[in-house]
This record gives structure tokens, sequence and C-alpha cells, in this order.
């Protein structure tokens, strides 16, 4: 059950984030300047490359691997694949994971590194055995952590996480999902595929980036109410949703993958996602089925105080500008509504495609901390 009055009340919120998740959403701007220092620090501006690698492949734990290397393959478009490293073993922990190349890895490609740990044993030798491939090798970690040397030693680049006080005072192992960890892991990788010319992140558009998200921190802050708050309201209009998510455009589609991810490892929600217009097939008997509102002809007698609410779909549309002007958006709306399903929608304002897609993801962000504070996740 969601508690509605704690999201109003910010010295509630503020007990209740334990884990800093609030603190980390509403810094994720000085996350992502503090990154691009460090970045360039380690050289990445004054990197001259010999030309565009074949492949980039990523490997680190947990979803703020998976949602950069998801990222930047939509950003840098079918040039250069860009493929994440899935690893193996008997259990999440560092010491249990491990990561492989691929057979045809060699000389020609890049490999990225990311992880908010740095302990895992397995990316040392990753790093090692990429060397001895003759891959290039860039990771970001935290600076003292055993990742820094190995990576050194293989020759390659490395460029220490913008962490924040406060991480190092929690025992707790940081959320890959959480704001600022997404933030301070992906900025770093942003400038080195600007320099190697896989997509266009130049400074100028890494501030742009701080600047929205700064912006977003002042409308979605705790501070702000929830009848003018977009996350506060998204947050109250899933709590006791499925949440449904339809994406249109390029830049919105990564956006909702990594809502569901933060849904799932921050607040404990399932959620769905899927493209439109695919999405209006793939979930036609979804909308249909026992999770429709109009499901349950007797919720509307159903004991408000007494009775726990039903569980019912919601669709959330994320929507960036669909390519040619053509959208799905209107079909979407109807076939929604026309199965009493509730409907969502979030679509950034203006700007390039970095800022399009920090301002959703920044929003969804929110989202997902007030639904897990609220609901005592």
């Amino acid at each position: 059950m969601l508690d509605e009055s704690l999201l109003d009340t910010p010295d509630a919120l503020a007990e209740a984030d334990r884990r800093a998740l609030l603190r980390g959403a509403a810094e994720a701007g000085a996350r992502v300047r503090t990154a691009a220092r460090h970045a360039a620090e380690a050289g990445l501006r004054d990197l001259k490359p010999d030309g565009r690698p074949r492949a980039v492949l990523i490997a680190g734990p947990g979803a703020a691997a998976t949602c950069a290397a998801d990222l930047l393959g939509t950003l840098a478009g079918a040039g250069s694949p860009v493929t994440r490293l899935a690893p193996t073993g008997v259990a999440p922990a560092a010491g249990a994971l491990r990561w492989e190349l691929p057979g045809w890895a060699g000389s020609v490609d890049l490999l990225l590194i990311a992880t908010p740990d740095g302990t895992e044993p397995s990316l040392a030798l990753l790093a090692e055995q990429a060397y001895r491939r003759g891959c290039s090798v860039v990771a970001v970690a935290p600076a003292a952590s055993p990742l820094a040397e190995a990576v050194q030693g293989a020759h390659g680049l490395f460029v220490a996480m913008a962490t924040a006080p406060y991480d190092e005072q929690d025992e707790q192992p940081l959320a890959a999902s959480a704001p600022g960890v997404f933030w301070a892991l992906l900025t770093p990788l942003l400038v080195l595929l600007d320099r190697v010319g896989l997509l266009a992140a130049p400074p100028d558009a890494v501030e742009k980036v701080a600047d929205r998200l700064d912006q977003i921190a002042e409308r979605c802050g705790p501070a702000i109410a929830t009848y003018s708050n977009p996350a506060k309201t998204l947050a109250a209009e899933l709590a006791d949703s499925l949440p449904v998510i339809w994406t249109e455009g390029v830049s919105a589609g990564p956006a909702g993958r990594r809502f569901s991810a933060a849904l799932a490892e921050l607040a404990g929600r399932p959620a769905l996602v899927a493209e439109l217009p695919e999405a209006l097939v793939e979930h036609i008997a979804l909308l249909a089925g026992p999770l429709a509102a109009s499901a349950d002809p007797d919720d509307f007698f159903r004991d408000r105080v007494e009775e726990p609410p039903a569980f019912h779909a919601r669709v959330v549309l994320l929507r960036d500008r669909p390519l040619g002007g053509l959208t799905a958006a209107p079909s979407a709306r109807e076939l929604a509504l026309s199965h009493d399903t509730p409907i969502s929608e979030l679509e950034p304002e203006t700007g390039g495609e970095l800022e399009t897609l920090a301002e959703l993801i920044a929003i969804t962000d929110f989202a997902a901390v007030y639904l897990a504070l609220a609901s005592g996740a």
C-alpha cells in the first residue's frame, strides 16, 4: 500500500530515504559535471583515436551496465554495434560473477568496464584478457578499487567514478539502478564514445544534460507538492497498478527500459515494456484480460477502507519526437481507454537528443524513488 501522505511530507521522505536515493536523483546534474571532469582529468578528451572500433563491448554488474549498453547502443546506431557482456556465475556477488570476451574480439574492438563496486576479480581478469587480445580497455569504477590497478596494468584507461561522501558512508552496496550511480558511470562513456566518433556528446551537450537534470530536480524535488510534481503524480498513479510502459521515439526506448529496471530494483514493482506501434499488438490481450479495470465490475462496490484495491494495468506512455512526424499515440490512447485502462503520459521539452533522454530518465527515476519510499520498499 502506498502512503500518499508521505509524498507531501519532505521530512518524512528524508527519514524514509535510508539509501539516499532522493539525494542521488537530486544531485544527478552535479554527478554529470563531476564525472565529465574526471573523464577530462583521465585524458579522455585528449584522445586521438586511429579510427572507429569495429564493436564496443560493455561489461559490468547489474542494471547500470545493462542500461548504459542499451542507451549507448541506441545513440550510436548500427555503425558500431554496442554489446553488453552478460555475466555468468552461481550468485550475484562480486566474487561469483564471471565475464568472458567473445571469441571474435580483437585489436579492432573496444572494451568498456562500468561498475559501482570495482572488487569483482573477473573484471580484472577480463581487462587482462582484453590486453592479451589487443583490445583497447577503458574502465569506470571507484578510485580506490582493485579494478583500477588491474586496468592500469593492462595499459588501459581508468576513470574514477564520481561519488558523493554519503556513498562511502553507506554500508550497503550501491544500488545499480540508483540515479547517482547511473549518471556517474554513463557520463565518462559518453565522453569517450564522442571522441571515437560513435555518437555526438561534445562538452556543451554534456553540460546541457546536467542543466536539464538540475531543472527536473527543481520540478520533482521532495518540497514540490504532488499536484504540481510530475514524478510524485506518476508514483501515486502507479500505487496499485501494473505499469505497462509504452515508448515512442528513439530516445524513449532506453528510458522506458531503465524505468522498468528501476521499478524492480528500487521499488520492488514489476513492469512491462514495449515500443509503439508493436506494443498495441503485444499488449492487447493483456488490456482485455483480468488486469483491465473493466474486468472487475464489483470493484465499484468495494469497501475502500477495509478491502485492498484491485490490481489493474496502467499504461505509461513515454514519448520523444517520433521519426518523420508519424505517431501511434492516438491509437495507443484509444486502445487503452477502450479497455477502461488509465494512461499516464510523459513528453520531454524540446532540446537535443541527450537532453530529452535525460529528462525522461530523470522524471521516471524520481517516480521510482517516490514509489519505493512511500510503499516502504
